[in-house]
């Protein structure tokens, strides 16, 4: 069988420096936050390219944060992509404000700047743009809309570590930037994680006490604020898995080019495009067909895995249809909810495993 995803291989190639990092944080008695957290939050930031970074305990815990420094609250509007984790939404729910969708661009599947004008009202506080399966959106326009209407752009990169636009890395180009480290993301904890970055002072200082229950100091609580504080124990293994990432992505840009090698031209098959001035960095590689539902149940038959990011947009999502959007509001979106299917990739996947995937779609469409 060849899986969508490999945590146990990916964990075996590690466990020599994982296992002492998590030993010495046991050994020290201090499990949350701490020295190991805080070196991973100056690496993470230094890797960025910011000035800070705010570790919590999830992408989710990251994005409601971003939305409350930034002073996003109730009556407000923050847009954002239909074709996203149900997170993006549920965390502008979660500080008071009301999810405003626009669709996606038909190549990239990230958020169109050309429909932010029809979106943009007298509520607007904010825009998220979603970097999608490791591809940054389209950040040039979106900054210049949003700097027209001064409203803060707050970055999804929770599937774009390390992803680059115009040699710039994802999460450093808005007011913030949140990450997820759910361990099967391409930098991933052993548990759940997530972080912040910013280069902005006093978001860096409000985001910090709202982390810890709003103290400025210890029992001195500014600020109403949450238990969204990170492990020791994932600062530790963070810090030692960071250091792989590049090569990481160097390996998943590897598969995806033997991917793009080995399935252009498959008729009715179309493949993840890398957008000029873009470093795709593959979280999800995702192909696109009508006949999605029958090549996932064929390729599962050969002892495939594959995922579907995503089958339902959130604006068609049950918790979500207080909203007031109905079928056909985002055509394109809902059209790669239909079409999109996810093969194999992960850093220890074998170029001869990328080529049995291939051959087996290849079966498939030409039986």
């Amino acid at each position: 069988m060849i899986p969508l995803l490999d945590l146990k291989a990916h964990y075996a190639a590690l466990r020599p420096e994982i296992e002492p990092a998590v030993l010495s944080v046991l050994a020290s008695g201090n499990y949350v936050l701490g020295e190991q957290v805080q070196q991973f939050e100056r690496d993470f930031a230094a890797y960025c390219g910011t000035r800070h970074a705010i570790a919590v305990n999830s992408g989710t815990s990251a994005l409601h944060l971003a939305l409350l420094a930034a002073g996003v609250g109730p009556g407000d509007e923050v847009i954002t992509s239909p074709l996203t984790f149900v997170a993006t939404a549920s965390a502008i729910v979660y500080a008071g404000a009301q999810p405003v969708f626009v669709d996606v661009d038909p190549e990239t599947l990230t958020l169109d700047p050309k429909r932010l004008e029809e979106a943009v009202t007298r509520r607007t506080k904010a825009i998220i743009p979603v970097h999608l399966h490791g591809q940054m959106a389209d950040m040039g326009p979106i900054l210049d809309r949003a700097s027209h209407s001064h409203l803060h752009v707050i970055e999804d990169a929770c599937q774009a570590h390390g992803a680059e636009y115009g040699g710039q890395r994802a999460g450093s180009m808005g007011v913030s930037g949140c990450f997820s480290f759910y361990p099967g993301k391409n930098l991933g904890a052993c548990g759940e994680g997530g972080l912040v970055v910013t280069n902005d002072d006093r978001q860096m200082e409000i985001m910090r006490m709202l982390r810890d229950w709003g103290q400025e100091q210890r029992y001195h609580h500014a600020l109403k604020g949450f238990n969204y504080r990170m492990d020791a124990v994932q600062g530790a293994i963070l810090r030692v898995k960071l250091a792989h990432l590049e090569e990481w992505i160097a390996a998943r840009r590897a598969r995806a080019a033997d991917y793009d090698r080995l399935l252009s031209g498959i008729p009715h098959l179309r493949l993840p495009v890398e957008a000029p001035g873009r470093r795709h960095v593959y979280h999800v590689y995702a192909v696109r067909t009508p006949e999605r539902d029958d090549l996932r149940r064929h390729l599962e038959r050969e002892g495939i895995q594959t995922g579907l990011h995503y089958p339902i947009p959130v604006h068609l999502q049950k918790a979500f249809r207080d909203l007031g959007y109905a079928e056909g509001d985002f055509p394109v979106a809902e059209a790669a909810c239909r079409e999109v299917l996810s093969l194999p990739i992960y850093p220890e996947l074998a170029a001869d495993q990328v080529e049995n995937v291939a051959e087996a779609i290849m079966r498939d469409v030409y039986a």
